[in-house]
């Protein structure tokens, strides 16, 4: 497949708008519905942060061969830690209630108290409340959704990556 430099701007401003939208709908959700985001969705809004910001550079970026690659690279890295955030979130929520952790600190209280590292050591540990299942939408929870989504976005960066741009 052959793009246009504009073309190739409006493919990279579309996962930006998803993140976007993956965002505003989380706010949405805890601040008008009220459901409190636990550590481990915390740190998934992160991660929709840093894929959004690295498509928004691609799209000012010059198309060149070897700066797509480069943002390329670092967008599959950090949808990795997306699918590996998400993939054990949704692995806590499938535990038998007996085997889940007990609940710990908030990520503010945690960032108060303990350097970063601890703190991020602590979050992917998880606490019992990542285990709860508040939000559902055909069936799957939004953990379940957001890995679909890192998934999808992991998947689109391997194509997008690859796609020529006609010179000109």
């Amino acid at each position: 497949m052959t793009l246009t430099k504009n073309q190739f701007r409006l493919v990279s401003i579309l996962p930006f708008l998803f993140c976007v939208g993956v965002l505003s709908y989380a706010l949405y959700v805890e601040h008008v519905m009220f459901l409190m985001p636990c550590n481990l969705c915390i740190l998934q809004r992160v991660v929709f942060v840093g894929i959004g910001l690295w498509y928004l550079i691609a799209c000012f970026k010059p198309a060149q061969f070897w700066g797509r690659k480069l943002i390329g690279v670092l967008l599959l890295l950090t949808t990795v830690c997306g699918i590996a955030i998400s993939g054990r979130h949704v692995w806590m929520q499938g535990l038998p209630p007996e085997l889940v952790p007990d609940c710990g600190p908030s990520i503010e209280m945690m960032m108060d108290t303990s350097p970063l590292w601890d703190v991020l050591k602590n979050v992917l540990s998880a606490s019992g409340n990542c285990a709860d299942i508040q939000w559902q939408f055909l069936g799957m929870s939004m953990p379940t959704w957001t890995l679909i989504s890192f998934i999808g976005l992991f998947i689109y960066t391997l194509i997008w990556m690859f796609v020529r741009i006609e010179k000109s």
